[in-house]
């Protein structure tokens, strides 16, 4: 079975955003029976038929009016379970750039820190007024980006940003709540959040990050813990496991060399935080996710299963 990380081609590179309309027919499986990720989030919107979206915690089964939000390289497949006519959107979108000055303060709440924003899609189960709003911005969108009328980039700027905006009123359950503005503090993370995922495979050094953000070592630990909401070592750790998530299902890879690409020498350590974060070993994941793999997986220093 191929896995494989999915290139977003987007349809104006200003926007880093790419929305489509599809239209299946007949019976079908797993499209291409992949599973794939990629750094923009994804919406999808059922139109006609009944469509799945699969993460390795969830199934998401979406009729006419549903939507499923998948976070940023977060990995998904999607299913078509019958025969009836399927028609669908699917919106993606590189967030980044739509973050101005006036939305600075809220670049925290979508970076997918504490969780991905895949938790989001309760709000869409539980208060059909946002799913509805929240549907039809993606049909304006996905119009908007068609007809390329004059003006359609303001128009698609608006609409995304205004879905930003929905998704953190209609957050009763505040998944996205801050206790501390970032304000100006953002560029900071922003470099932050770029050299880290630059230097997975390697030991990151807090002194030296430290001193990358221009703050002392003790100064640095209370700042990032207080404006990110977790330690700087275990906003590390998830984006090291995350990407052992999908190397675990994209490559052919021992487990050892998987924590090794992702900067984790102890595999006692290793094993540790996967299960902290997953709840399961890397075979019980794949099991999960029914990847079969070429040969035989490694169950760690201490053989488990």
């Amino acid at each position: 079975m191929e896995i494989f990380q999915e290139p977003i081609p987007y349809q104006n590179p200003s926007l880093c955003m790419k929305v489509w309309r599809f239209a299946q027919s007949g019976k079908a499986e797993y499209e291409a029976d992949l599973w794939h990720y990629h750094k923009e989030i994804e919406f999808v919107l059922v139109e006609q038929g009944v469509h799945e979206i699969h993460t390795p915690n969830q199934v998401y089964r979406l009729e006419p009016g549903d939507i499923a939000l998948v976070g940023a390289s977060q990995l998904h497949r999607g299913r078509k379970p019958g025969e009836e006519e399927l028609v669908y959107i699917v919106l993606h979108v590189d967030l980044h750039p739509y973050f101005d000055p006036a939305m600075m303060n809220y670049y925290r709440n979508f970076m997918e820190i504490l969780r991905p924003l895949e938790d989001l899609n309760y709000i869409f189960h539980e208060n059909a007024a946002a799913k509805k709003e929240i549907a039809a911005l993606i049909v304006r969108i996905h119009d908007e980006v068609m007809a390329k009328r004059k003006g359609y980039e303001i128009a698609v700027s608006m609409h995304i940003q205004h879905m930003l905006l929905l998704l953190l009123r209609y957050d009763e359950r505040e998944l996205l709540a801050v206790d501390s503005p970032v304000d100006r503090d953002m560029d900071v993370f922003r470099e932050l959040v770029q050299y880290v995922n630059e230097h997975l495979a390697e030991k990151i050094d807090m002194g030296e990050v430290s001193r990358l953000a221009g703050m002392s070592y003790t100064y640095f630990s209370r700042f990032f813990k207080k404006k990110m909401g977790a330690s700087f070592t275990d906003y590390v750790n998830r984006k090291r496991i995350a990407k052992a998530e999908r190397l675990l299902v994209t490559e052919n890879r021992s487990i050892g060399a998987i924590a090794e690409a992702v900067g984790i020498e102890n595999m006692a350590h290793f094993y540790e935080l996967f299960k902290r974060f997953n709840g399961c070993t890397p075979k019980q994941y794949l099991r999960k996710l029914n990847v079969e793999r070429e040969g035989q997986l490694e169950e760690g220093p201490a053989k488990r299963d």
